[in-house]
Parts: structure tokens; C-alpha cells; sequence
């Protein structure tokens, strides 16, 4: 370790050496290119994580003088990997300066995986707003690319943070488009049930049973299959047991679907919700009779 500090840091300093000195204007900034990437390397297989990255922002400001714009992008994607282990505010804004470059060189697949990139790192932190904003950045880049794999992975992130922040309209617009396109697709359309399930589960979080039963018969037009699955017999219990404001009909109900088709936390939470406006309403009745 000690003897990969060593060695990058006399990298460093004569990389530093090169930019102080005269010589011909693009030469210096080549050779301390090459002396700041193997510094960083070496930053690296010390784990220095921290001056590995300040090391590549170095190496990204000579690609930007050299005006080798996708090469200095690129140092500026090797620093964020590394200030991923220590600082991820360090991360995004190097991630960020990369994307600025993609956009500029027209190397828009890549800014749509940088922007998805840094909506992870969000999502890891739990700032879902700023998750959301990205991953939609994301999606849009990748769907005018043509990616539309990927465009449609970003779309259900927003969809599935935009659910958790009660912001259903949202949630159910972005199921019910991608459970259409799906559609047309031999290889995407088995996934329109999980789709359409979704959708409906943020129906059902609006607390309208009118407008869940619209919602199903509009599914059934999208998808006529669709009323044969175990999915929409699910919704269309669940919405009955609302209409009847049953709570015993309501967890039997999710009981017997979870032991068929694990629910996940994300659909748990929703159904959570589903059931406590279902309670309320039901000590409603009790208090007035």
C-alpha cells in the first residue's frame, strides 16, 4: 500500500512539473496526462479512493486543454467510481460534469447511463426527489435513443418513488403507457400483468372504487387476456372488499394472493395503505351506528 502511495505521488508531482514548465503548449498537457493516469492508478490499488478521484478530475482538466472532450468525460466517470467509496456528493457532481461532456460530444447513450447512474446514487441516500428527477432524465435520453429496455427500467423507477410519495395520477400514467407498449412487443409483452397490476394497486390507493372499476374495464379493452389472469381477479376482489368495507374479506384476500404470487415490500406498502383508509372508514360506520 505505502509503496503505491510512494509511487503515485512522485507520479503526481511530476505530472504537476509538466503543467509548470514551458515547452510546446499541447505536448506538456499529453505528458502530464500520462503521468496523472498512472498516479490515479496507483491512488487506486492503494485504495486512496479520495485522491484517486482528485487525481482524475487533474487528468480530465489536461483532456479539456487538449480539447479531447469524451476522454476528459471519462476521467471525470473513473474519479466519480472512486469518490463512490468515500463521498457520494463528490460522485454525483463528477457524474454530472461527465454528462455535460456526452451531451456536448453527442454521446447521448452515454449521458443516459450517467444520469441513470446518478439516480441510483440518490436513491442510495434516500433523497427520492432528486431520484426521480434523474432516473426521468435518464428515461427521456434513452427513448430518444431508441433504448427503449432501458428507458422503460427508468420510467417504473419513477413511477414506483412517485407511488411512495402518494403521487398516484403519476404512478398509474407510467404503468398504463408502458403495459401499452408492451403490448407490441413479442418480448416484452409478458411483463403487461405486473404492469397493469401496479397501475391498478395506485387506483386502489386513490380510494375510488368507481374509479378502479373503470380502470379494470379500460384494462380489459387494452388487454383482453388481461381479465383471465390471477392479477386482475386480485384488483377486482380487492376493489369489492372496499365496496363492501370489509376488512376480514380485504386481508383474505392479499393472504391468499401473497401465498400464490410473493407481494413485495413496495406492493406491501401500498396494500398497508389501502387497509388503514379501509379501517378508518370502517370505525367510521361503528362510531355512527
Amino acid at each position: 500500500m505505502g509503496d503505491q502511495i510512494a509511487k503515485a505521488e512522485e507520479f503526481e508531482k511530476k505530472a504537476e512539473k509538466k503543467l509548470n514548465s514551458w515547452g510546446i503548449f499541447g505536448s506538456k498537457y499529453e505528458d502530464a496526462a500520462d503521468l496523472f493516469d498512472k498516479a490515479a492508478n496507483s491512488f487506486k490499488l492503494a485504495k486512496s479512493w479520495d485522491r484517486a478521484g482528485s487525481t482524475y478530475i487533474k487528468l480530465a482538466n489536461c483532456h479539456v486543454k487538449l480539447e479531447s472532450k469524451h476522454e476528459a468525460a471519462q476521467a471525470y466517470v473513473d474519479a466519480a467510481h472512486c469518490y463512490k467509496k468515500t463521498s457520494v456528493n463528490e460522485s454525483i457532481t463528477c457524474l454530472e460534469q461527465a454528462v455535460h461532456m456526452f451531451c456536448d460530444i453527442g454521446r447521448l447513450n452515454m449521458a443516459a447511463r450517467y444520469f441513470k447512474e446518478i439516480a441510483e446514487l440518490y436513491e442510495s441516500e434516500q433523497n427520492i426527489e432528486k431520484a426521480i428527477e434523474f432516473f426521468e432524465k435518464a428515461a427521456d435520453f434513452f427513448q430518444n435513443e431508441e433504448v427503449t429496455t432501458s428507458a422503460n427500467q427508468c420510467k417504473q423507477k419513477v413511477a414506483q418513488f412517485a407511488a411512495q410519495l402518494e403521487q398516484y395520477p403519476k404512478s398509474i400514467e407510467i404503468y398504463e403507457e408502458i403495459a401499452r407498449q408492451s403490448l407490441n412487443n413479442n418480448l416484452l409483452k409478458y411483463g403487461v400483468k405486473g404492469h397493469l397490476l401496479n397501475a391498478g394497486l395506485c387506483q386502489l390507493c386513490r380510494g375510488d372504487v368507481v374509479a378502479i372499476t373503470n380502470a379494470l374495464e379500460r384494462y380489459q379493452d387494452l388487454d383482453p387476456t388481461f381479465s383471465g389472469t390471477r392479477e386482475y381477479k386480485f384488483l377486482a376482489d380487492i376493489a369489492a372488499s372496499i365496496d363492501e368495507e370489509d376488512v376480514a374479506k380485504f386481508t383474505d384476500v392479499v393472504k391468499e394472493f401473497d401465498s400464490m404470487t410473493p407481494l413485495d415490500s413496495w406492493k406491501t406498502t401500498l396494500l398497508l395503505r389501502v387497509k388503514e383508509k379501509l379501517k378508518a372508514k370502517e370505525l367510521e360506520e361503528d362510531d355512527l351506528t
